[in-house]
């Protein structure tokens, strides 16, 4: 039986219902999920009561997790498994972190439009993010739909953006906050690589514009006039007509496809309130750059 979704926006993102994620759905509803993953982008399962194991394993039944997770102090890690991501605000000991943490600081850039790990070389599919604690107000996700931006672009632009290589990487991202301090080793592990600008999503067999903060130079382009182009298309790109705004309630999963969706969090008091968020990551299959681009499909 297909899945039964509810649209959530008139382009994109839709509810599902009927689902306990407890237990890892079997391949016939996965295959159901991946589907909808091609039409909606966004995907948002209520009231699922899971811990971290349950979590991994609904991801891991969808495809193949992230390995490596990116932030500073990477070692200071709260959570059972190394391959979750904690999108929180609390320390190793579950207290709200401290106004001048490095990692608070660093984490004030997911309130800039991104796309998950478009710093690595090989990026993110989907990313599943899972409320745990949510604050009383604010905390909000939003979330662009970077297909629908592709279709609404000028002919001219289309053509002007259609075989630009960028470069992506957290310092670019974290530099526009200007958080700037950095070890060796994170310098290292967050050097540039290189992504396709526009690139070609398979399962809906449609061009999709690939942005981030995370950009910080087109190849062969003076820098300010790179900048500018990625701004002005990521204002383009983030116009409410493209954006569905998530506000959560706790236990909500949110699913959502990186290769088409771009998304930012909104702020929230969090020197007053603990908002806990745990995130699984499914890698894509290969560097954008190998991954092939059709001209005239549209």
């Amino acid at each position: 039986m297909p899945l039964q979704v509810t649209p959530l926006h008139p382009l994109f993102a839709g509810e599902v219902a009927g689902l306990d994620l407890r237990s890892p759905p079997p391949p016939a509803v996965c295959e159901e999920i991946h589907r909808a993953m091609d039409r909606y982008g966004v995907l948002v399962f209520r009231d699922q009561v899971l811990d971290d194991d349950q979590q991994m394993a609904f991801g891991e039944a969808l495809g193949e997790l992230e390995v490596a997770r990116a932030t500073v102090d990477a070692h200071k890690h709260r959570l059972k498994h190394d391959r979750m991501a904690d999108i929180s605000n609390l320390d190793v000991d579950g207290k709200l972190l401290a106004a001048d943490d490095r990692r608070r600081m660093f984490n004030l850039g997911n309130q800039l439009w991104h796309s998950d790990s478009s710093f690595k070389a090989t990026p993110a599919k989907y990313s599943m993010l899972h409320g745990r604690v949510v604050p009383p107000e604010g905390g909000e996700t939003e979330f662009a739909d970077m297909r629908a931006a592709w279709d609404a672009l000028p002919d001219a632009a289309k053509a002007k953006v259609r075989d630009l290589i960028t470069e992506h990487s957290l310092i670019y991202s974290r530099g526009q906050m200007g958080f700037e301090e950095y070890t060796a080793e994170e310098k290292l592990k967050f050097a540039p690589v290189r992504q396709r600008l526009v690139r070609w999503h398979p399962g809906s067999q449609r061009h999709s514009i690939y942005l981030s903060s995370h950009i910080g130079q087109i190849l062969g382009w003076p820098r300010p006039e790179a900048m500018m182009l990625i701004r002005n298309l990521t204002e383009f790109a983030t116009q409410r007509a493209f954006v569905y705004a998530h506000h959560w309630r706790q236990w909500d999963l949110v699913m959502w496809d990186n290769r088409c969706t771009m998304h930012r969090a909104r702020p929230f008091d969090d020197h007053a309130h603990p908002r806990d968020m745990r995130r699984v990551t499914l890698t894509d299959v290969a560097p954008t750059l190998e991954q092939a681009v059709p001209l005239a499909a549209e």
